[in-house]
């Protein structure tokens, strides 16, 4: 007989279901993703760290996971080396699946990495209670496990996920510094795929000690001013007025650098269809995200200026300095998964070391 399971969020609601992956409660933030693919990329994208990942397409898992597939010691198919999310709620799950370069099944992956999920929810009035009410902190209790309530926003998730020592890749003539806040493998593929010579270092190194072309500043989990090291780190090298992109968490932490201010949005940005636009233009890109805070563009000093917009709710979506090589993007031009449309942003990046 299958175990009774549920979602119990911290507004009292719950939403029953059916359990599967690996038998234990989990706690955490609850989000949605709008995305129609791309499950074995969007749960191993250290971004979700803490978090409970509700899927709003109905059938999950119809494709199976994929072979770890590996090219200089980077995974082609996965976003990182594990599962990240806390847990995972899916409408209905696809049991048996069917790709050419499947391997496993959903439940069987996330058992093994000992992650639990909840099949059968109503995900479509689930997500609206999280768009009208926000994000909200949940439970995915197993049986009778009982467990507390856990806000990861609260923690420094990025020291979490980040490296503990710098490795290197590549080798290429042109050097460039990837400053691990929870990088996606898609930004180091992206990278190297531009015939450079790539040194992925820990969040809180000391990056601007280091002889660099240019540095990236990662995406990764929570709040950015958790990591005030790697905006400390960010100030420096704007002083050396090296060429830096920031990617999500990185576009926060640079715009915090700069001086100005971030703040939580109500639900968040976590889907592969979010239209942004370029300022001072008509321009829309759409775009891959997975992201929970924005910059106040408000605050931004004068020597900086908006670059993009999101067409759905006008909020930041990319910042960049009027005359020095800073540049920072709320969106992934890595995808992985998702539309492809902005991987020129990396060109405009190595064109500038």
């Amino acid at each position: 007989m299958a175990q009774s399971g549920r979602l119990a969020l911290e507004d009292g609601s719950t939403f029953a279901g059916t359990p599967f992956g690996w038998p234990a409660s989990a706690a955490g933030e609850v989000v949605f993703n709008t995305g129609m693919v791309g499950y074995p990329e969007s749960l191993t994208d250290p971004s979700y760290r803490g978090q409970i990942l509700v899927l709003t397409y109905p059938l999950i898992g119809n494709y199976g996971v994929p072979n770890d597939e590996r090219q200089a010691d980077v995974s082609q198919r996965f976003e990182s080396d594990r599962i990240q999310i806390a847990g995972l709620v899916v409408a209905e799950l696809a049991r048996e699946f069917s790709h050419w370069n499947a391997r496993k099944s959903l439940a069987e992956w996330l058992e093994e990495h000992r992650v639990p999920a909840l099949a059968g929810v109503d995900t479509r009035l689930l997500t609206q209670k999280l768009r009208t009410n926000g994000s909200m902190l949940g439970k995915l209790v197993y049986a009778d496990q009982y467990l507390d309530f856990r806000d990861p926003n609260t923690e420094n998730l990025v020291a979490q996920v980040s490296l503990e020592q710098p490795v290197r890749y590549g080798n290429g003539r042109k050097r460039v510094t990837l400053v691990d806040c929870g990088a996606k493998n898609g930004i180091l593929r992206s990278l190297l795929a531009r015939d450079v010579a790539v040194t992925v270092v820990p969040w809180d190194w000391s990056a601007d000690r280091d002889e660099t072309d240019g540095v990236v500043v990662s995406n990764g989990p929570g709040d950015p001013k958790q990591v005030e090291a790697t905006i400390a780190t960010v100030r420096r090298l704007m002083d050396r007025q090296v060429p830096i992109l920031g990617i999500c968490l990185g576009s926060q932490v640079l715009a915090r650098a700069a001086g100005a201010e971030t703040y939580k949005l109500r639900f968040g940005h976590r889907g592969q269809n979010q239209p942004c636009v370029l300022v001072g233009s008509r321009r829309c890109f759409i775009t891959s995200q997975n992201h929970g805070y924005a910059v106040d563009e408000a605050t931004l000093p004068a020597d900086w200026t908006p670059w993009f917009f999101n067409a759905n709710d006008g909020t930041n979506e990319g910042i960049r300095h009027r005359s020095r090589p800073f540049m920072g993007v709320q969106f992934h031009p890595e995808a992985s998964p998702g539309p492809e449309d902005t991987r020129f942003l990396f060109d405009e990046f190595v064109a500038a070391l």
